[in-house]
Protein backbone atom coordinates (compact mmCIF):
# COMPACT_ATOMS: atom_id res chain seq x y z
CA UNK A 1 0.00 0.00 0.00
CA UNK A 2 3.21 2.53 0.86
CA UNK A 3 4.55 1.75 -2.66
CA UNK A 4 1.49 2.69 -4.14
CA UNK A 5 0.65 5.74 -2.36
CA UNK A 6 4.61 6.84 -2.86
CA UNK A 7 4.27 6.32 -6.68
CA UNK A 8 0.89 7.94 -6.88
CA UNK A 9 2.31 11.09 -5.13
CA UNK A 10 5.55 10.95 -7.85
CA UNK A 11 3.61 10.78 -10.56
CA UNK A 12 1.48 13.91 -9.19
CA UNK A 13 4.36 15.64 -8.52
CA UNK A 14 6.32 14.63 -11.98
CA UNK A 15 3.22 16.13 -13.71
CA UNK A 16 2.26 19.08 -12.07
CA UNK A 17 6.21 20.17 -12.80
CA UNK A 18 5.90 19.57 -16.36
CA UNK A 19 2.70 21.27 -16.61
CA UNK A 20 4.01 24.69 -14.81
CA UNK A 21 7.12 24.62 -17.28
CA UNK A 22 4.99 24.81 -19.88
CA UNK A 23 5.41 27.63 -22.05
CA UNK A 24 2.46 30.13 -23.70
CA UNK A 25 2.60 30.72 -26.57
CA UNK A 26 2.92 34.54 -27.18
CA UNK A 27 -0.34 35.82 -29.25
CA UNK A 28 0.58 37.16 -33.37
CA UNK A 29 -0.07 41.25 -33.85
CA UNK A 30 -3.80 39.88 -35.68
CA UNK A 31 -4.83 38.02 -32.26
CA UNK A 32 -3.65 41.29 -29.54
CA UNK A 33 -5.34 43.58 -32.15
CA UNK A 34 -8.45 41.47 -32.43
CA UNK A 35 -9.31 41.38 -28.88
CA UNK A 36 -9.09 45.41 -28.87
CA UNK A 37 -12.48 46.47 -27.80
CA UNK A 38 -13.29 48.46 -31.53
CA UNK A 39 -11.42 46.26 -33.50
CA UNK A 40 -13.05 45.03 -36.55
CA UNK A 41 -12.60 41.66 -38.01
CA UNK A 42 -13.43 40.25 -41.25
CA UNK A 43 -12.26 36.96 -43.00
CA UNK A 44 -13.39 35.79 -46.24
CA UNK A 45 -12.09 33.04 -48.29
CA UNK A 46 -8.26 33.41 -48.28
CA UNK A 47 -8.87 36.64 -46.57
CA UNK A 48 -8.09 38.12 -43.34
CA UNK A 49 -8.94 41.75 -42.40
CA UNK A 50 -8.43 43.75 -38.92
CA UNK A 51 -9.22 47.07 -38.38
CA UNK A 52 -8.90 49.38 -35.34
CA UNK A 53 -8.87 52.99 -34.79
CA UNK A 54 -5.70 53.49 -35.81
CA UNK A 55 -4.34 50.22 -38.08
CA UNK A 56 -5.48 48.00 -41.23
CA UNK A 57 -3.92 44.99 -41.66
CA UNK A 58 -4.88 42.90 -44.87
CA UNK A 59 -3.64 39.32 -45.06
CA UNK A 60 -4.48 37.43 -48.47
CA UNK A 61 -3.47 33.90 -49.42
CA UNK A 62 -1.96 33.61 -53.45
CA UNK A 63 -1.43 30.40 -54.60
CA UNK A 64 0.43 29.67 -51.10
CA UNK A 65 2.60 32.62 -50.74
CA UNK A 66 0.59 34.67 -47.66
CA UNK A 67 0.50 38.40 -48.49
CA UNK A 68 0.35 40.93 -45.38
CA UNK A 69 -0.09 44.32 -45.88
CA UNK A 70 -0.56 47.15 -42.76
CA UNK A 71 -1.45 50.71 -42.81
CA UNK A 72 -1.35 53.25 -40.02
CA UNK A 73 -2.76 56.23 -40.20
CA UNK A 74 -1.36 59.18 -38.74
CA UNK A 75 -3.27 62.21 -37.15
CA UNK A 76 -0.09 64.41 -37.17
CA UNK A 77 -1.58 66.79 -39.94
Amino acid sequence: MKIALKSILLILALSLTVVSCREEEEKSEIEQLAEEEDAKVKVKDDKVKVKTDDKKIKIKEDDGEVKKKVKIDNDDN
